[in-house]
Formats: C-alpha cells, structure tokens, sequence
C-alpha cells in the first residue's frame, strides 16, 4: 500500500511538473524569411566591420573577430538559388582571416570587398524572391 502511495504521489508531482513546464517549451517560433534576412544583414554587417577595421588599422583581434563572426552568420543565410554563390562568399571569407592573419591586409581587404559584392547580390536576388 505504501508503495502504490508513493507511486500515485510521484506520478501526479511528474504530471504536474509537466504540466507547467510545457508551456516554457512553447517557445515564440520566428519566421524563417526574418531569420534569413537577419543573417543576411549581419554578415554584411561584420563584412563592413572587417574592412573598416583593416582601412583605419585596427587590431588584429578584432578583425578577425568580425570576419568569423560574418562566416558564423552566413551559415543561417541559406537560400536554394543563391547556395552555391554563398559558399563561394564564405570560402572567400576563410581566405581573407588567413591573408589578415599572416599580414597581407591589403589582399584580406580586397577579398573581404568581393566577398561583400556576393552577399549583398544574394541578399538582392533573396529579397527579390521574398517580398
């Protein structure tokens, strides 16, 4: 008896616990075209921060720390037409960090500006596609 006692105590404190819990698990689901665009505009966003960075000298830290946080925003711009063209956009972003890295800033500079010309042209095709 005791233990069917506690069995029904410890199935309705589960159930309760659950009951309450569920509605911190129904978390505000965003819309997937604003997660694109928000990646879209932040990777352009850090790409310009990198390049100002390099044209006013500023520390090596925090340029690198702009472009990879641009490749990790560009991950979430994912767009069927435009793949492709992104992956090429980021292998240009690797190639930038790695040229800044080694001290060749003028040559990071010039790939972080074509890598920026591709973003911004698959932001261009994605919000044509996504009015």
């Amino acid at each position: 008896m005791k233990t069917l006692k506690k069995i029904v105590i410890s199935l309705a404190m589960a159930m309760s616990v659950a009951a309450i819990s569920s509605t911190a698990f129904a978390a505000e689901k965003k819309d997937p075209n604003a997660i694109v665009r928000e990646a879209a505009e932040g990777t352009i966003a850090k790409i310009e921060e990198a390049i100002s960075l390099i044209e006013k000298n500023g520390s090596k830290e925090d340029t690198v720390t702009a472009i990879a946080e641009a490749r990790q925003l560009q991950k979430e711009f994912r767009y069927e037409l435009t793949e492709r063209l992104r992956q090429r956009a980021n292998d240009k972003l690797r190639v930038a960090r790695e040229a800044f890295e080694s001290g060749d800033a003028k040559s990071a500079e010039e790939t972080l500006k074509a890598s920026l010309a591709q973003f911004k042209e698959m932001k261009t095709t994605y919000d044509a596609a996504h009015k």
